[in-house]
């Protein structure tokens, strides 16, 4: 839904299983029109698109995309954002390190992403900007041990497919009018973690490989100046605040690190990681281990990033390893990889990282950095059985908390210049 305030608001709708075009397509016809009825029924409504690779090869299929295209707009709905991060299956089957196959090195990630573009520049309405969020370029894991030259070369291969993409983005820009960015996801353990490493990337390896690639490029004839515009305009970053929590980055500091390197967000999923405090006591540590151990399931990986008394951070790579490790005495803080509901920050003995999207909202107020607003709490199937609820009625939930949260924001922002009260929803 777009809001009074400049912002597109959605949920990822990588939260319904399928991986075939008519499986996303039965999802989106069950689960959109009903929420749009309830949050926007005279307002057009946003959606944060997910195709897996398999699905956006049907949907190029002849008349499939303007058949969607034509029930978008009958339905007044329009996709502003899609999730490019998982290739293929996302759903009842295990994930965990596969989320990220292929990565960047791969040709077929080049090819999925792009494909995705092209699919999103036809369905854009006309006047704003498309996102596409992608994995942080690899799995750190798999390049543990490996030379130096293996790392450098990762490097080196994934820079050279995105900035294959900036020319096809640019090439698309001006066939369609349509201005389409790519946002790299830092996530734990991804080859991008946190805003440093995000700006050494785009400093040490994007950049360069852009000038040698498009400035040296007799068919564009561009000047650096044109290929830094192309790069940051075509390559942006999705902040899901869940991660970046993980990297315990405060929104403020991590949003000017990225604005002082002309790094654009070109997206904020919403989400949070489930955190706790660890007590001295060992018993009360047991008991919070026997909760934590409940959030344990198989499909996906739930990095935890532990912090001690010092401010050290330790990384394991999945809640069922770290559990051997919660007794360990000088360790103060867990935070957890796991997509919790953003509208409730107590499970049982256990908190989330509700602030920090909190936070995220009141900065939005003061520096408007992003218009895409999007949901992603992906993981209700995977909850423990007492979390579960209906899912139409968890998705209006999280987005009522979000727009709840933008007014009581707006509210204290605008108290003493005399504004009303924003209303949530209007016309694009």
């Amino acid at each position: 839904m777009y809001l009074d305030q400049g912002y597109h608001l959605s949920y990822c709708t990588n939260i319904h299983p399928g991986e075939s075009w008519a499986d996303t397509f039965q999802n989106l016809k069950s689960y959109l029109p009903p929420l749009k009825k309830e949050l926007s029924p005279d307002k057009p409504f946003g959606i944060g698109l997910r195709l897996s690779n398999k699905a956006s090869e049907e949907l190029l299929e002849t008349g499939q995309l303007q058949a969607f295209k034509q029930w978008l707009q009958a339905q007044g709905l329009y996709v502003f954002t899609m999730n490019g991060f998982p290739y293929g299956g996302f759903h009842h089957q295990e994930v965990k390190d596969k989320v990220h196959e292929p990565d960047w090195t791969h040709q077929d990630r080049l090819n999925y992403t792009l494909r995705l573009a092209q699919i999103l520049a036809q369905i854009l309405p006309e006047g704003i900007e498309g996102g596409i969020s992608t994995s942080p370029l690899s799995y750190k894991p798999w390049l543990l041990g490996a030379e130096e030259q293996k790392r450098k070369s990762t490097y080196a291969q994934a820079a050279k497919h995105l900035v294959q993409l900036v020319e096809e983005l640019m090439t698309l820009q001006q066939e369609t009018g349509k201005t389409i960015h790519i946002d790299l996801e830092p996530e734990p353990d991804g080859l991008l973690e946190n805003s440093n490493e995000v700006i050494n990337f785009y400093q040490e390896w994007l950049l360069p490989v852009a000038y040698q690639q498009l400035a040296d490029n007799d068919r564009l004839n561009l000047s650096k100046e044109q290929v830094h515009e192309a790069v940051y305009t075509h390559l942006q970053l999705c902040y899901d605040v869940c991660h970046f929590a993980l990297a315990y980055e405060k929104p403020s500091e991590a949003f000017a690190k990225l604005k002082h390197a002309g790094i654009k967000i070109g997206k904020i999923q919403l989400s949070a990681a489930l955190k706790t405090q660890l007590p001295e006591d060992v018993e009360t540590r047991g008991e919070i281990a026997e909760t934590m151990a409940t959030f344990a399931e198989s499909t996906y990986l739930h990095q935890v990033v532990e912090r001690d008394a010092n401010g050290t951070l330790t990384q394991y790579p999945d809640l069922t390893f770290a559990l051997q490790h919660i007794r360990k005495p000088n360790a103060v803080e867990w935070r957890t990889h796991f997509h919790v509901p953003l509208f409730t920050d107590e499970y049982h003995m256990l908190h989330s990282t509700q602030d920090d999207v909190a936070e995220v909202l009141r900065l939005l107020q003061q520096n408007n950095v992003t218009k895409h607003l999007e949901i992603e709490t992906y993981t209700w199937d995977v909850l423990p059985e007492d979390l579960k609820k209906d899912l139409s009625v968890s998705i209006r939930r999280e987005l009522e908390w979000v727009l709840e949260h933008i007014n009581k924001t707006h509210d204290a922002e605008n108290s003493s210049s005399g504004h009303s009260r924003t209303h949530p929803l209007a016309d694009r």
